[in-house]
């Protein structure tokens, strides 16, 4: 898995880009939030639940329709995320931690169709390190890992947003809600 950091810049990124003026702040730090949630299943690890078991760390969690059942309740909980822009971030946001995990070298693999598929994917390109679980992290490996990710996912998204935050005022039309 990447870093959960790096897990957070990408909707930081993509909300940086869409702008403030269409996707309020609360929306983009909670789309930070589910693209980190996913590796909560770690905890699986303590309770006896092993790593290729389907809630084993980069299953059942990490699947497009566990993204979709979080995005849905807060659908349900939060009426800022009820309109089109900001559940399509909530959900791509997500979402995108799977898909990232997809880029590493190392695992498993990620269970995307879960539970249709147990399948574990990986992309057909895999630049990003895997990073050590736990006390690991603080190794040699981990600094390796960090700077992968530097290169990978770190510089590119800020390449990205102060890219956005520097370009001219763009009109964009509002999207309708979902009501």
């Amino acid at each position: 898995m990447p870093t959960i950091m790096s897990h957070a810049l990408l909707p930081l990124t993509a909300a940086a880009v869409i702008g403030k003026q269409r996707l309020a702040r609360p929306v983009a730090l909670t789309g930070a939030a589910l693209a980190m949630l996913p590796d909560a299943d770690v905890i699986g690890f303590r309770l006896g639940v092993t790593y290729g078991d389907n809630w084993g760390h980069r299953g059942a969690t990490h699947s497009l329709l566990f993204a979709g059942l979080v995005t849905a309740l807060l659908l349900v909980l939060w009426p800022a995320a009820r309109s089109r822009l900001a559940a399509g971030f909530l959900y791509l946001s997500a979402a995108s931690h799977g898909l990232l995990d997809t880029l590493t070298n190392g695992g498993m693999g990620v269970a995307l169709f879960w539970p249709f598929d147990t399948t574990r994917y990986f992309a057909p390109w895999h630049p990003i390190l895997v990073a050590p679980i736990g006390a690991r992290f603080f190794t040699a490996r981990g600094i390796t890992t960090l700077l992968a990710e530097a290169r990978w996912i770190w510089l590119p998204c800020l390449l990205i947003a102060g890219s956005a935050m520097i370009a001219p005022n763009r009109r964009q039309p509002a999207l309708p809600t979902l009501r």
